[in-house]
């Protein structure tokens, strides 16, 4: 049951000036809300553990920043290529850890850049290292070792992306409680892999404490993350987050995860001009609560049993076809973990913001792809427009202090 939209003086096409902010438009992701997580007030001491099966920054709790930089791989061989994998690994490892740097004397480049002080606090950190397609290609004979589902991100309906911050060969995940720690680990890691890899996008984003409490809200003002799997029940994680090998995937995938960014301009300059009943039609929430519609709390699970015919909870309202809560459905839920972003203004002197969404999932075309085919033309397109992101393939995690990221996949 479809609305019109309430808005006053002010359409899409007026808000972005045409073609020219066409150009940095964002992309409309599948489920739009991140995971909830609680305020950062962990110390700066916080320390995840950089070995274990699973790689840290997919099930951890959402710190309070984030940097998402996607890499194209300059190494010329193999050889250089398993050199880049073992420093990226044992960079990150000394950088989640924390301490003092090496003093490598006063005729030589410093071992660090020393913007967070003489000694490095670990504060939470943590880098998740994933693989794009494109790096599976006839450069390094990796072709038939390419995760079955892998490939370059699809225009979806309704999508506007820019392909110059789309895709790469690699992306880091870089998270920690405060943004000098994200940006100091990304410093020390294309300082340590110069000329083995290049930039090629980078998104910068923060995750918005609970306002006043429950999950935390995106820059719509919804809350996000309400219906998010538990990352507690390791049944389901392995269910709906972890890749298994056999069938059609390779050996080296087990413990490793499909990582999906979609980078979401939110056009809220136009969203802040309809009601909030509008609003609120659209997501089939409350604003204040996030409840649903049917319901009262947050966490109340949509009554689509008494409300069959979207008279309260519309039928292409945004829960209702994200998760219709069917037997089916439960199958195809992701992991959300996104992050706000705010890039400024465009040309034309629209405000810039929007959602970094990340997911991780299982199987990349039962959970994320059938999502997102049903989100198409859902309401909330005419406040959203894509710019970019990519499909990455998050690598298993390292086993112990002789392990390295990629070594199943390399050798």
């Amino acid at each position: 049951m479809r609305r019109d939209p309430e808005v006053t003086g002010v359409s899409r096409r007026n808000l972005l000036g045409g073609a020219a902010a066409g150009a940095v438009a964002v992309a409309a992701g599948s489920t739009l809300l991140p995971r909830s997580a609680s305020a950062a007030t962990d110390t700066a001491s916080h320390q995840y553990a950089f070995e274990g099966v699973h790689q840290r920054g997919i099930l951890t709790p959402a710190q309070a920043q984030a940097s998402y930089v996607a890499l194209d791989v300059t190494a010329s061989s193999k050889a250089e290529l398993v050199d880049l994998f073992r420093t990226i690994t044992s960079t990150a490892r000394s950088l989640t850890k924390g301490g003092t740097p090496p003093d490598t004397g006063l005729a030589t480049p410093p071992s660090d850049s020393g913007v967070l002080g003489p000694v490095v606090p670990s504060d939470g950190l943590t880098i998740t290292t994933s693989v794009g397609a494109s790096l599976f290609d006839d450069r390094f004979g990796l072709a038939d070792r390419k995760p079955a589902r892998l490939r370059r991100m699809e225009d979806f309906p309704n999508d506007d992306l820019d392909r110059a911050v789309c895709d790469g060969d690699l992306l880091l995940q870089i998270c920690g409680h405060h943004q000098d720690t994200t940006l100091h680990a990304l410093r020390e890691i294309t300082r340590a892999t110069r000329g083995a890899m290049q930039v090629r996008w980078r998104r910068d984003g923060f995750h918005s404490p609970p306002r006043p409490a429950g999950s935390s809200r995106n820059l719509m003002g919804f809350r996000d993350g309400t219906a998010n799997p538990s990352t507690a029940d390791a049944s389901l994680m392995n269910q709906l987050v972890w890749t298994r090998s056999g069938g059609d995937e390779p050996d080296w995938v087990d413990g490793g995860s499909y990582h999906v960014v979609r980078q979401i301009r939110m056009l809220v300059e136009f969203w802040d001009r309809i009601s909030i009943r509008e609003q609120e039609n659209i997501f089939g929430r409350r604003r204040d609560s996030g409840a649903p519609l049917t319901g009262s709390k947050e966490h109340d699970v949509p009554d689509y049993a008494a409300d069959p015919s979207g008279e309260v909870i519309q039928m292409d309202a945004h829960i209702r076809l994200a998760n219709p809560h069917t037997a089916h459905a439960k199958k195809q839920q992701i992991l959300r973990r996104g992050y706000n972003y705010d890039g400024g203004t465009d040309a034309n002197g629209n405000l810039d913001m929007g959602l970094i969404f990340t997911c991780f999932n299982a199987d990349l075309e039962r959970q994320f792809v059938a999502i997102q085919k049903r989100l198409a033309d859902e309401p909330l397109v005419d406040y959203v427009s894509p710019f970019g992101g990519g499909y990455f393939f998050a690598l298993p995690g390292v086993r112990d202090h002789q392990d390295w990221l990629g070594r199943r996949l390399l050798t």
